[in-house]
C-alpha cells in the first residue's frame, strides 16, 4: 500500500506558560499544559468545532513542545512579561496543529488571536503536505 498526499496547512502557536508549567512538563508531566491558563484557551481553541486539528478519525490533533523564547520589548510595548527595553526570556509552548488547506480557518484563527496573550501574537502558517494511508 502506497501513501497518498494531503494538502494541509500547519498552525504554529508560540505560547506563553508560567515557569511552574515548564518544569513540569520537562520533568514529564503532560498534563501540566492543562492547567496553564494560556496554554488551556488556546488547546480550548484548537478542540473547538473547527477544522483545527481534525484527522476525520481523531480530532483535537496537535504537537505541543516546552522552550524558551526570547525577546526585547521596544519603548512603546506593554508586554505581557517583562519591561520595555530590556531582554526578557519566556517559558513557551509551540502548539502546532493541522487543517485541510481548503477549509474556513478564519475563525478558528481570529479565536486563537482573541484567546492568546501577547500583545503580537506569533502564530505562524505554513502551506504542507501530510502523508495519508
Amino acid at each position: 500500500m502506497s501513501a497518498s498526499r494531503r494538502r494541509a496547512v500547519a498552525v504554529k502557536i508560540h505560547c506563553p506558560i508560567s515557569a511552574l508549567t515548564l518544569t513540569a512538563l520537562l520533568n514529564g508531566e503532560g498534563d501540566a499544559i492543562e492547567r496553564d491558563p494560556a496554554a488551556a484557551a488556546m488547546l480550548a481553541v484548537i478542540r473547538a468545532d473547527n477544522p483545527l486539528g481534525d484527522f476525520k478519525l481523531y480530532n483535537g490533533v496537535c504537537e505541543i513542545s516546552p522552550g524558551w523564547e526570547s525577546f526585547q520589548p521596544g519603548p512603546d510595548a506593554k508586554p505581557t512579561m517583562g519591561s520595555a527595553g530590556e531582554r526578557a526570556l519566556s517559558p513557551t509552548a509551540i502548539i502546532t496543529t493541522y487543517a485541510d488547506a481548503d477549509a474556513d480557518l478564519a475563525p478558528a484563527l481570529d479565536a486563537l488571536i482573541a484567546a492568546h496573550p501577547w500583545e503580537i501574537p506569533v502564530i505562524e502558517l505554513s502551506e504542507v503536505q501530510l502523508l495519508v494511508r
